[in-house]
């Protein structure tokens, strides 16, 4: 895959690092962060600049861009640590979406995300089940000529800003995909603040009747349409975070040239150069990382593009965290008041190790799906030796 920026690349990421600067600073996502709701004036800034529409397929009035473009956008929107359901919603739920062919459902509700005209969630996670992807106590049953969905999700990433949600449940004894409107009858939205002053929601479900076409897919194609939208979601977080974490090393670079000490910029001194040095190491080897993971997007094989995916998030977690800590101790007391924003980035990129699975959620799925990865080095010692 070719990571070189195209034109139409390079001027989509200078717009969003120009509206990173003017519109997503210190003081703009504190008001957001107080306000405890989608901005959606905010929400439709960023999908006039194309963010909203970036992964629609063009038959649906999107642009239908690549992994690629994907990465280079969610790493300019890390700069700003963007808060607004740019990845739950134009990448997660859009990827499904995309995924599904035949459904009319689907595509009205990706003709109107791309106009930023709609935000969606994705309800997956259940009490008890940490991390898993399979549903368990959210039923989908029949009635009649259309659907009741019971049942409780938890940590909604944005749930209470979504117009619908893609829920899965049980229906006959398989996973299926449901997309249900938020203004729905019997849903209950419970919002809340997360670590990293973004927001989830628990949502519950209660008798909540649905027409036939709510029904996206079921079966085995169901895991793999959110197989795809969970790597895909993933991935463009891996790529915010090295965003974030550029921005923060920018900052901290900044302050120990301005703070002195002795007489001499704190710069200066050979054992804090060593500390950024390695600041800058752990943001780069994440990078180049998250390029692997982008690349393997595009992999046929779903279990190679998974183990990949799951092994790119657990290294890119532990850079986030290290370049966090040493931002936060290398501005000394001061990087841990809430009168700098170097404590927003340390939040963020602490929760991002948490958020669409931990560590060893996703050290457990990549040895999972290394069995289910087919290689072709076998076969060819064989033909070798017959040769």
């Amino acid at each position: 895959m070719d990571f070189a920026l195209s034109e139409e690349q390079r001027m989509l990421t200078d717009s969003l690092a120009r509206v990173m600067a003017q519109q997503w600073g210190f003081s703009e996502r504190r008001a957001r962060f107080a306000s405890g709701k989608l901005d959606r004036a905010a929400w439709q800034q960023l999908s006039d600049l194309g963010v909203s529409g970036l992964l629609v397929p063009e038959a649906c009035g999107g642009f239908g861009e690549s992994p690629a473009s994907m990465l280079v956008v969610h790493q300019t929107l890390g700069t700003g640590i963007v808060s607004e359901p740019v990845i739950s919603s134009a990448v997660m739920a859009v990827t499904m979406l995309s995924a599904i062919e035949d459904q009319p459902v689907a595509a009205q509700w990706l003709g109107a995300h791309a106009q930023g005209q709609a935000v969606l969630a994705v309800a997956w996670q259940e009490a008890g089940e940490r991390y898993s992807t399979e549903p368990l106590s959210t039923q989908l049953l029949a009635d009649g000529d259309g659907f009741v969905l019971t049942g409780r999700k938890r940590y909604v990433w944005h749930g209470a800003g979504s117009d619908a949600m893609i829920v899965s449940a049980r229906l006959d004894g398989q996973m299926a995909l449901v997309l249900v409107p938020t203004q729905a009858a019997g849903l209950t939205i419970e919002d809340y603040p997360t670590f990293d002053l973004a927001r989830c929601a628990d949502v519950t479900f209660d008798n909540v009747r649905l027409d036939r076409s709510a029904l996206l897919i079921q079966g085995e194609q169901a895991r793999d349409v959110f197989a795809k939208g969970f790597d895909f979601a993933v991935t463009a977080l891996c790529a915010h975070a090295c965003g974030a974490m550029q921005y923060l090393i920018d900052v901290t670079t900044n302050y120990l040239k301005t703070r002195k000490q002795f007489g001499q910029p704190l710069i200066s001194f050979q054992v804090l150069q060593h500390r950024l040095a390695q600041m800058l190491i752990e943001q780069e080897m994440a990078l180049s990382s998250t390029y692997v993971a982008a690349a393997a997007l595009s992999d046929r094989d779903a279990a190679v593009r998974g183990k990949r995916v799951s092994m790119v998030k657990t290294e890119v977690a532990n850079a986030a965290r290290q370049v966090g800590e040493e931002a936060v101790q290398l501005h000394g007391g001061m990087g841990v008041t809430d009168e700098l924003e170097v404590g927003d980035y340390f939040k963020r990129l602490v929760y991002i190790g948490n958020l669409l699975g931990d560590n060893n959620f996703h050290y457990a799925r990549a040895q999972s799906l290394e069995a289910l990865v087919v290689t072709e080095a076998p076969q060819a010692t064989e033909a070798t030796e017959a040769a």
